[in-house]
């Protein structure tokens, strides 16, 4: 099994999930993914590691304080190896600063910003916790995207803070999907959300997370208490499904193992 020994910057390194019943959100995702957990203790928020055969590759945390109204989501944190650098951007380029950029003891720097569609995302500059220190198998992120009502100003703004590669796979209209590149290597997407995506669905950053077998993980959401969203269902990158913890936090789950066709515009 493979460790990740750094991520670009721009390039998608940690997830974590705000969820109101930390134990509750422990049991569910330790069934699905076999995780188990680490609590940093009160200090740090009884924010909680998620560990896949000891690697840390998520993480679950109760809200803070003063945001315990907040809804269960699941947060995408980019990599940056200068947070104040790329909080300049950010505010250059019509984005909004939520926190920080701010030390997290013996961690690293973070951010917490809104792009300009109104989308969440964290910025995490590494110092002793890397980001996941597995990628791409099961149990460990495998993909991120953000859905967004504009794409082409989700990748104008994206573009600005890391200089992205972006390349169209879509039409452009019924299926407007950017792919996005650093040095030759795809590290996240832009998909435009259309009409099959609810009004009341915010712009979102999406994580995925590998399984072995995504209709067998399906069974375990559901019957966890979780929703299925969407699938499972076959793409050129593998068999797919969004799903939902027991709190509404979104996710999806891939097993690249198994591709079919693309999608049909």
């Amino acid at each position: 099994m493979a460790q990740r020994r750094g991520y670009a910057d721009g390039e998608p390194c940690w997830a974590d999930v705000t969820t109101p019943d930390l134990e509750a959100g422990k049991r569910f995702y330790g069934t699905v993914f076999g995780w188990e957990f680490q609590d940093t203790g009160p200090d740090f928020g009884h924010y909680t590691m998620a560990l896949k055969d000891g690697n840390e590759v998520a993480a679950i945390t109760p809200p803070m304080a003063g945001a315990e109204s907040a809804p269960a989501a699941w947060n995408t944190y980019l990599a940056s190896s200068d947070a104040a650098a790329t909080a300049a951007r950010v505010e250059a380029n019509g984005g909004k600063i939520l926190m920080g950029p701010m030390e997290i003891q013996g961690s690293g720097h973070m951010l917490v910003a809104l792009d300009p569609s109104g989308a969440p995302f964290g910025v995490w500059q590494p110092g002793g916790h890397l980001g996941s220190k597995l990628y791409g198998e099961p149990g460990a992120p495998s993909w991120f995207e953000i859905n967004t009502r504009d794409g082409a100003a989700a990748d104008t703004f994206y573009q600005a803070l890391f200089g992205y590669q972006q390349e169209q796979i879509g039409d452009g209209e019924s299926f407007d999907y950017t792919v996005w590149t650093i040095d030759d290597r795809q590290v996240c997407g832009r998909q435009r959300m259309g009409a099959d995506f609810p009004a009341a669905i915010p712009p979102h950053w999406m994580p995925y997370f590998g399984v072995d077998d995504a209709d067998a993980a399906v069974q375990r959401v559901t019957d966890e208490g979780g929703q299925v969203r969407m699938g499972p269902f076959d793409s050129p990158y593998g068999r797919v499904a969004v799903v939902a913890d027991p709190h509404g936090a979104a996710f999806c789950v891939i097993d690249e193992s198994r591709r079919g066709a693309p999608p049909q515009a």
